[in-house]
């Protein structure tokens, strides 16, 4: 396993596609930093990590095969990669809340963002940014529900070795997809999924709360909630959140 460590950088996806460009990296090359000056969440959210604390770090991933409407099957994979490795350490129930953050309850522990590099209607690579609270006590309250894996198990963990057990872990799901076992890698995903069936507070682009349940997950990603009319509607990641608690 190929691991690059820096002190501090902007952002680990961006120096590893900047390196992938100028390089050839061999796949599950990581790029890790104790500290992200840019760090990224989904829809430009910004990843808050206290130094040295935490895991921030992204993965290369080389691809011969990957159709480029098969890729939130690889965000399911990665995901359930670090559900699993994070479930080992940690007694307490563990859920993806759609697309792929990990809560342990309701309390975010982990953020992923994956960016694709695509060639025709293939994939050739994927840059997969992971932010893990592991030894932070304490998160500002502007960043909502957060917790740490020290928070939740009262135990202060070596980060390398979390690191080894989190891309074996995401190796291994991803060799589902690679196989084309799509089915089975969507089967395991929406098992882990926080609130599947269970009746919810929505919230819509408008601002308009609405209450429904999640039934499924499209293949392009797209969260399917059945509504009070039992009418069933597909929303993509800017349409709809849940609502506050």
């Amino acid at each position: 396993m190929n691991i690059i460590k820096l002190n501090a950088i902007d952002s680990t996806n961006s120096y590893i596609k900047k390196l992938a460009s100028k390089t050839d990296l061999e796949s599950y090359t990581v790029v890790q930093a104790k500290h992200q000056t840019l760090g990224r969440g989904q829809l430009g959210a910004t990843w808050i990590s206290e130094t040295g604390k935490n895991l921030t770090f992204s993965i290369l991933i080389n691809f011969k095969d990957l159709k480029v409407q098969h890729q939130f099957y690889l965000s399911m994979a990665v995901s359930l990669g670090v559900l699993e490795s994070v479930k080992n350490n940690v007694k307490i129930a563990l859920a993806v809340k759609w697309p792929n953050d990990i809560l342990a309850d309701r309390d975010k522990v982990a953020g992923i963002l994956i960016e694709n590099i695509i060639k025709g209607s293939k994939i050739k690579e994927s840059v997969i940014g992971i932010g893990l609270n592991v030894n932070q006590k304490d998160f500002p309250k502007s960043i909502g529900n957060a917790t740490s894996l020290q928070n939740i198990s009262g135990i202060n963990f070596d980060k390398d070795s979390l690191l080894k057990n989190i891309v074996s872990s995401i190796k291994y799901y991803v060799g589902y997809v690679e196989k084309k076992e799509f089915g089975k890698v969507k089967k395991l995903y929406i098992a882990s999924l926080y609130k599947y069936y269970k009746p919810t507070m929505f919230e819509d682009k408008d601002g308009v709360v609405f209450l429904g349940k999640i039934i499924d997950v499209s293949e392009e990603g797209k969260l399917v909630v059945e509504l009070e009319n039992e009418t069933t509607r597909k929303f993509s990641l800017k349409e709809i959140k849940f609502a506050s608690h």
